[in-house]
């Protein structure tokens, strides 16, 4: 084989290496987000937003091919980024029920 073929393949095998890599570690961050969120109870879109997420992931039907997770990162980084607004707003919430409101500035001690 001529050099640019080994040379080619080999970039080839490191992005999908690493994209492989990317997406094995954002579904592990939305599973730990979503057993979190799942104990103070979700909603239907964050569970949607879950289980769809999961399903494309290995769904065998992609917009790209599966030896690149490129679109398949993108639809984890999306549900990712919806459960963590519903954990910052949870978080909020039971910060102003404690009377802890982090959004106003504690006020300086003499």
């Amino acid at each position: 084989m001529e050099n640019w073929v080994v040379t080619l393949l080999v970039i080839l095998g490191v992005i999908a290496v690493a994209t492989t890599a990317v997406a094995v570690v954002l579904v592990t961050k939305l599973v730990r987000t979503y057993r979190t969120l799942r104990t103070v109870g979700l909603n239907g879109g964050d569970k949607f937003a879950f289980w769809g997420a999961i399903a494309y992931t290995i769904w065998p039907v992609d917009l790209l091919p599966d030896p690149i997770y490129l679109d398949d990162i993108g639809v984890l980084l999306a549900a990712l980024t919806r459960l963590g607004v519903s954990a910052r707003d949870v978080r909020r919430k039971r910060g102003i029920e404690a009377g802890r409101d982090r959004s106003v500035p504690a006020m300086p001690r003499e």
